[in-house]
């Protein structure tokens, strides 16, 4: 994620130092073939970075980013589903359905498949952001709860929905950020174009319903100003730079463009410098499903990449719709 956020910087500045910091990293989780290492092929997470793989083709050329490519693509071909053809989030949590497992899985189904001719990958992955919708979305509100467990045997599960009871920021600000990435790459012609970006606009829709006084969303997002709960800085980001894109797509009207700014100028004075270093706080570091105390009991972390990486996204976002 950090590195994605790295790669949209490159678009707007092209300083070739950029995609060399990026290559740096890949090159050092593959071997001399291409094969990437260090990757655990049932987690979504693992999956994730491969993205970073295409622009690296597209510049260098070499053959070997390629072979990634078709490394991870053949994961994701083979990725273990539960009984109702949702990916599982991870080998740890086998059947469940995180709302996180579609930023890292979905975008570079569709960038690969549409590119590299495999079409069952571009339909899947627009299958598997519509299942989520109609696994997790709840019409009281219109948000989307963090996990859904189908055998309803966590703590967490709801018994009779199998859903997680809270709805967690980061989680949430995935989903949109996904969709509208495979929307760029999606043919004009998929027949679930639409529904996709239904989809976005009815949830960034409702997300901005949610927006905190000072123009950030909360760690968990329907509760602002209760006792605990705290402005998370990562979802902000994440919430900012998808309303950018929707924006861009049309999908959302300009008028939101409002709502994104608020974001973005909340973070802006969060912020903290330490000599040159800048610091961005209020950022969870991470977390699985749980109750509304285990969310805001969870330690937050100074510049850790997941919130870092959003930031970037979320600046990049800002910097096009503004230019």
């Amino acid at each position: 994620v950090l590195l994605s956020g790295v790669h949209q910087t490159y678009l707007i500045n092209i300083d070739e130092s950029y995609l060399e910091y990026i290559r740096g990293w890949v090159e050092s989780n593959m071997d001399d073939q291409g094969h990437v290492l260090n990757h655990d092929p049932v987690c979504l997470d693992d999956i994730q970075p491969g993205i970073l793989l295409f622009p690296l083709y597209d510049h260098f050329g070499s053959p070997r980013y390629k072979t990634g490519l078709d490394q991870l693509a053949d994961d994701l071909e083979a990725y273990p589903k539960n009984d109702e053809g949702g990916f599982w989030h991870n080998d740890g949590v086998p059947r469940q359905m995180w709302l996180d497992g579609l930023y890292m899985g979905g975008p570079m189904m569709v960038e690969y498949g549409t590119r590299f001719g495999r079409r069952n990958l571009v339909d899947e992955a627009v299958r598997q952001a519509l299942l989520m919708q109609k696994k997790t979305r709840v019409p009281e509100t219109g948000l989307w709860r963090h996990a859904y467990d189908p055998d309803r045997k966590e703590p967490w599960a709801d018994p009779a929905t199998g859903l997680s009871p809270e709805y967690w920021g980061r989680s949430i600000g995935w989903v949109p950020m996904a969709v509208v990435n495979e929307l760029e790459l999606l043919p004009q012609s998929h027949p679930g174009r639409e529904d996709l970006r239904n989809l976005v606009r009815d949830l960034l829709t409702a997300v901005c319903h949610y927006q905190g006084p000072d123009g950030r969303w909360w760690q968990v997002l329907d509760k602002v100003g209760q006792e605990g709960n705290w402005p998370e800085n990562s979802c902000t980001c994440l919430f900012v730079a998808a309303i950018c894109k929707a924006v861009d797509q049309d999908i959302l009207d300009k008028t939101y463009l409002e709502a994104a700014s608020k974001g973005y100028e909340g973070v802006i004075k969060s912020l903290e410098w330490r000599g040159e270093d800048l610091l961005i706080g209020d950022i969870c570091v991470g977390t699985g499903p749980g109750s509304y105390e285990e969310y805001c009991q969870r330690p937050t972390s100074i510049n850790d990449m997941h919130g870092v990486g959003a930031f970037l996204l979320m600046c990049a976002g800002m910097e096009r719709v503004r230019a």
